[in-house]
């Protein structure tokens, strides 16, 4: 099954540049650096895109709402509106604070799990697109306050993580789009992949 949009979910800004909550926006960026696509202001989606001329008869979208996070269904839905692309046809890219920090877990359906971004898509288009949730949790210290967390920076010792994997996030997110969900699931969802 062709994939033919890839949502990032993050917020626009300076002061959000290689936050938490801006995983999504980077796994992106370099999937996109690696296919030397180049983004484009789309002003009228409120979306910055990225096409992908990956084969077959359809362009892929890679898109970053530039709506802030809290919102990102409405970007995000007016690409998909736009193109024609149902809810089953998006994966979404973004931070998941209930799996464990560096870990990946493909799924498709559910609930937003507190996470606001994936709420909005679902008010915007429903609920059956594809999740690429790479994990930043557990929270630490576990009192923060959740808002203050995932818009904080990563620890430096984190970011050296995120660093070296993030080629890998890229060839999770290749495999899914190129595979499809099972293939994905199947192979990214172990919990020894540390």
């Amino acid at each position: 099954m062709f994939l033919p949009l890839v949502a990032g979910l993050g917020n626009p800004g300076r002061e959000y540049e290689s936050t938490r909550h801006n995983l999504g926006w980077q796994v992106l960026d370099a999937l996109a650096a690696k296919h030397r696509l180049g983004w484009k202001s789309a002003p009228h989606f409120e979306a910055e895109i990225a096409r992908w001329d990956a084969g077959g008869d359809r362009p892929r979208w890679l898109v970053k709402p530039q709506t802030f996070m809290n919102d990102s269904g409405r970007a995000v839905g007016a690409v998909a509106r736009y193109y024609q692309i149902a809810a089953t046809e998006v994966v979404a890219v973004h931070d998941d604070l209930t799996i464990d920090f560096g870990l990946v877990k493909v799924t498709a359906g559910g609930s937003a799990g507190g996470h606001n971004g994936v709420a909005s898509l679902i008010e915007h288009f429903g609920a059956g697109f594809i999740r690429y949730r790479i994990g930043i949790g557990p929270k630490h210290p576990a009192e923060m306050e959740l808002t203050d967390y995932v818009l904080g920076r990563f620890t430096t010792e984190q970011q050296t993580i995120i660093s070296q994997k993030l080629d890998s996030y890229v060839q999770g997110l290749e495999l899914l789009l190129a595979r499809g969900l099972e293939p994905a699931m199947n192979q990214l969802n172990r919990r020894d992949q540390k």
